[in-house]
This record gives C-alpha cells, sequence and structure tokens, in this order.
C-alpha cells in the first residue's frame, strides 16, 4: 500500500528501545486502520534499538516513517515531536507495548473529524477495563479519572490513559508544556476543559504488555500528573489568558 498523500490520522509512538517487540504491535495496527494514515514512531536517539526494525519494516510499508525527536528525550518531548510532525487533521498517540486496542484508532480520528478537540479511549466508563498492570498505578489513574470526570467534569472518566485523539489544529493553538513523561492525555484534556472545547470518549481495553519492561516512572512524573489534574478545576479561559497561566 503507498502512503496516503492527505493522511485522516497520524498515528504517534513513542518508542524505547523496543527493538524486535514492536512488530506485533506494527502487524495489529496495520491490520486494524482503515482510514488513510501515517504511522510515526518516534524514538530519542539515532542508536535506539526500535531504529533498524523500523526501517526494515518500513521497506514493505511506506506508511511506517521513524523519526528521531529533536525536542528532548522522553515520551512527552517524543509525542510533542511526533504531533509537530504530524501530517492529517488528527493525531492519534498509542504506546509501543501493545496495551492499546488498535481497532480503535479509527474512530477515535472520526470524533475528531466530527469536530472534538480531545477523544479518549476509556478504560473507566461502561464497557472499559483495565487487564493487569500494577495495583497501585491502576487505582490512582482511576481514582482521578472518573473524579475528573465527576467534579472538574472534562469529558472523559480516563484523563490520564495515553491512547487518545487529538486535533492536531487544537493542539498547535495550545501548545504543550509537558516535557517528562505521559501527562500529556491529561494536560491537553484539562485545557480543553478550560477552553470548553469539546471532549468525547469509547470505551476500551487496556491489557498490560506481555513482553519488554515498561518505561513508566510513577514517582518522577506524579508531581507533573498533579499540576494538570488540578489545573483542570479552574474557571473557563480564553486561549490567550491559556497561554498566559501555562507558560514556562
Amino acid at each position: 500500500m503507498t502512503p496516503a498523500p492527505n493522511p485522516k490520522v497520524s498515528v504517534v509512538i513513542p518508542a524505547y528501545n523496543e527493538g524486535e517487540h514492536i512488530l506485533p504491535v506494527l502487524d495489529r495496527l496495520f491490520e486494524a486502520v482503515t482510514l488513510p494514515c501515517e504511522v510515526l514512531v518516534v524514538v530519542d536517539s539515532a542508536d535506539d534499538l526500535t531504529v533498524p526494525v523500523i526501517e526494515r519494516y518500513a521497506e514493505a510499508e511506506p506508511r511506517l516513517k521513524i523519526l528521531v525527536n529533536t525536542y528532548g528525550r522522553g515520551p512527552a518531548n517524543a509525542i510533542r515531536y511526533g504531533i509537530d510532525n504530524a501530517k492529517s487533521p488528527a493525531a492519534v498517540v498509542t504506546m509501543a507495548d501493545g496495551c492499546d486496542d488498535p481497532r480503535q484508532i479509527d474512530d477515535l480520528a472520526r470524533l475528531v473529524e466530527r469536530g472534538v478537540a480531545v477523544a479518549a479511549a476509556s478504560r473507566y466508563m461502561a464497557g472499559g477495563q483495565q487487564v493487569g498492570g500494577p495495583l497501585l498505578k491502576g487505582l490512582m489513574s482511576g481514582t482521578a479519572g472518573r473524579s475528573l470526570a465527576w467534579f472538574a467534569r472534562v469529558g472523559t472518566r480516563d484523563a490520564t490513559n495515553s491512547f487518545k485523539a487529538y486535533s492536531t489544529d487544537f493542539v498547535r493553538e495550545v501548545g504543550i508544556e509537558s516535557r517528562d513523561g505521559f501527562e500529556i492525555g491529561i494536560e491537553l484534556a484539562a485545557k480543553a476543559r478550560r477552553l470548553r472545547r469539546p471532549v468525547a470518549e469509547i470505551p476500551t481495553i487496556w491489557l498490560d504488555r506481555t513482553e519488554g519492561d515498561s518505561n513508566f516512572q510513577l514517582r518522577k512524573w506524579l508531581p507533573k500528573y498533579l499540576r494538570w489534574y488540578r489545573f483542570a478545576f479552574g474557571k473557563p479561559l480564553t486561549v490567550e489568558q491559556l497561554r498566559s497561566k501555562t507558560k514556562h
């Protein structure tokens, strides 16, 4: 299949030394996505173990690209770099470890096409589920997601999940302040809520990775999540006010 000149969805996958573990993830993704797409695997350095694997795969799959992030190390910078290089109106962020269901990428992108700023795959709504993973991490994530939905009315019960679709116009309008972990998901959901932009969700079943090691660093990244958790509860803002409040 030739790459679409005007893809409808850009799939952004931050990767760190995944190597061969990423192959079944890519197989499932290209089998599942039916929209014209580009798939951007973003690494921090050219010597990442994922690079040669992607280069070989891309010989037969021209929709796949490897990008070397120049914004700094870590998943937040990789995601920022991937979205900034996306060619489509909708960017779907999904993980390299296979925890997300690629069959939902089309549905998430279609929600953005219909006008939402953020479309979330939710583990904590009816029909959603989290299978495996650290108990404490799941408890904290579920509590944060449900409380943000009930009390801050962010539009999703799973603001902390990274598996989301974003309007690339929205992201470029509001910017991304995150620089470390996977807090981008809650940051952009919180910004959409403060700007009164539409947010939607669909149920998802999240499965803990079965191969390789997780790169999630709860203790290091928790303060970043808490910043955006608190931010979600504020009063409505204009884009200019938002930029003033969130700039470093």
